[in-house]
């Protein structure tokens, strides 16, 4: 039977029959930024419309205007006539202007390579303080039910964090399960630079596998990836320092849920949703 994969927050996306981690795209899309390529004007124009050109979309000798479409977990790059979009500017000023992707040709996602890495922005946030973030990027993006436990989620969020104490705060997207509490932080591979949609694609596809592997193997089964701890490492941790201070009681929580709620990623998703900003997280 097919596994899915249930929002609690954020928009649903459509997914491939086989891979309920694999999104393929949505039905509502962010238009977050609009650009031009005019031969003659954009630097490494030629560069940049190979893409069009190896598909056989190159028709428009004149140029491209161009919309990036963005959302929680997937992005694309619209091509359409300049006057098209020039038009489309002038008519969004509320934000609430119609766009008919049906002129143009879509492409799935925001283009890399030569030419566009540097027409596009270093840095594109999904939480944005001028549309109401409490900072750019930092933020809740999507959030999933988890299927073995009811009330349980498995969050995706943009943050602040460091790698060291002293080192550099850097913009960072992970997942975070409410079931086993696994700090992402330490598990290598799964907290990423967040640089723009791609980032936040892999971050979500993660929180999705983490989904499935729960779903086929249970909670706590070594093949899972969904493991508690159930309060092993912090009771070590307790009964070292006791031996270490001479004291009777604990330095730390003695549950896993309890130490998250205070001081690991469940802090920062609870901060994020009262509206706050949290402080810088790390090591």
């Amino acid at each position: 039977m097919p596994i899915t994969v249930k929002n609690t927050f954020g928009t649903p996306h459509h997914v491939s029959e086989s891979n309920p981690a694999h999104v393929t795209g949505c039905d509502a899309y962010r238009l977050p930024l609009v650009g031009y390529l005019v031969p003659g004007v954009t630097p490494g124009y030629d560069d940049m419309v190979q893409m069009l050109k190896d598909n056989g979309h190159d028709t428009r000798p004149e140029g491209y205007g161009m919309v990036f479409l963005e959302s929680e977990e997937f992005s694309a790059t619209y091509f359409g006539s300049i006057q098209q979009i020039e038009q489309y500017q002038r008519d969004n000023i509320d934000g609430h202007a119609p766009f008919d992707a049906s002129l143009g040709v879509m492409y799935a996602r925001w283009p890399r390579g030569k030419g566009w890495d540097d027409f596009l922005p270093l840095r594109a946030f999904w939480n944005v303080g001028g549309r109401g973030a409490v900072a750019d990027g930092v933020g809740l993006v999507t959030a999933f039910a988890h299927n073995e436990v009811p009330g349980a989620e498995v969050v995706v969020y943009e943050f602040e964090g460091r790698w060291t104490p002293d080192g550099q705060t850097g913009q960072l997207v992970t997942y975070h399960c409410t079931v086993c509490h696994q700090d992402t932080f330490y598990d290598s591979g799964h907290v990423h630079e967040n640089t723009g949609p791609i980032s936040r694609r892999w971050a979500a596809r993660q929180a999705r596998q983490h989904i499935i592997g729960a779903d086929r193997h249970g909670v706590g089964d070594t093949n899972s990836p969904c493991r508690p701890n159930n309060g092993e490492v912090l009771r070590a941790v307790n009964a070292f320092a006791r031996d270490m201070w001479g004291t009777s009681g604990s330095a730390l929580p003695g549950t896993d849920d309890a130490y998250c709620a205070t001081q690991g990623p469940c802090s920062i998703i609870r901060e994020l949703r009262a509206g706050v900003r949290p402080a810088v997280y790390g090591r």
